[in-house]
């Protein structure tokens, strides 16, 4: 699974580990990225910050985003993500325990692929990440990647 990244933006240490260990346990063994804060989910889709020198070459297959997130919350991530050339097409899903229809609407609004409310059971949570991820990671037939300067204006 080289080069096959999931970044998962999460604040609280109990989902990320929650969330970490749903994939393992569906045997998605993908590298998942950890950022806790939109801020450094935004560096590392972008390669600034403490990212600037990672590889942008791969870009993740998959981004897991909580909304409520400290310094730049999901929405704002989300509305950079789908600005950038380089990010826009990334698949996006809001993994998050709100389920406030504001939430929904704007997500959706802003370029989201999916909307999941975290359960709140750990077998629940357990087979709906696995779920996720067999559907993003196995199914899913994602765009070709991005050359910067080749996008088209459709």
């Amino acid at each position: 699974m080289a080069n096959q990244v999931i970044l998962l933006a999460e604040d609280n240490p109990d989902d990320e580990l929650l969330t970490l260990r749903a994939l393992k346990k569906n045997h998605i063994k993908n590298e998942v990225v950890v950022t806790r804060n939109g801020a450094e989910a935004l560096d590392y889709l972008m390669g600034t910050g403490k990212f600037a020198d990672r590889n942008m070459s791969v870009m993740p297959l998959l981004v897991l985003l909580d909304l409520k997130l400290p310094k730049i919350d999901g929405l704002e991530v989300l509305r950079r993500m789908r600005a950038n050339p380089a990010t826009r097409f990334i698949p996006a899903v809001v993994l998050t325990s709100s389920s406030e229809e504001q939430d929904v609407l704007n997500s959706y609004g802003l370029g989201a692929n999916s909307y999941i409310r975290k359960p709140v059971a750990f077998a629940d949570f357990l087979t709906t990440v696995g779920q996720l991820g067999m559907y993003w990671l196995l199914y899913n037939e994602p765009p070709p990647p991005v050359r910067i300067g080749s996008e088209t204006n459709s």
